[in-house]
């Protein structure tokens, strides 16, 4: 009865360490134009990210979001550029919706990367099992 209890106490923590190990990320996908929700999503990442300082966030914005990445049309320019520093936090842009609107990685705030296509980002990072997060109202 002793081993047996070992044994599963043994197998319980074992699963903590093992949980704990694995931090979750999160994927926060963002196509609308408005700049509530551009501003929204900041304070979401803003504040998870203090909280959970070892997950790993990344925005993926395409389609009508794109100003919320480019320089003199941003309202969240400085928080995006501030947040860029943190290592776990990444923000990411369509190529397709870029070159849709003729925008080059100059047009970009700085700690934006683009990437060949922002549904695909999204997908991949599901595909290795990051948390998924639509923003809209």
């Amino acid at each position: 009865m002793k081993k047996q209890i070992l044994i599963i106490a043994g197998l319980f923590i074992s699963t903590l360490l093992f949980a704990q190990s694995n931090p979750i990320n999160v994927v926060f996908d963002v196509t609308g134009s408005d700049k509530q929700i551009h501003e929204k999503t900041i304070r979401h990442v803003k504040g998870m990210s203090n909280a959970y300082p070892d997950t790993k966030f990344e925005v993926v914005v395409y389609s009508g979001a794109l100003d919320m990445y480019l320089k003199g049309k941003s309202s969240v320019a400085n928080d995006i550029e501030e947040l860029a520093k943190n290592p776990n936090v990444s923000f990411k842009v369509c190529e397709q919706t870029m070159k849709r609107h003729n925008k080059t990685q100059s047009d970009l705030l700085e700690g934006v990367e683009p990437v060949p296509d922002g549904i695909l980002e999204i997908v991949s990072k599901q595909r290795q099992g990051w948390g998924y997060i639509k923003e809209s109202y």
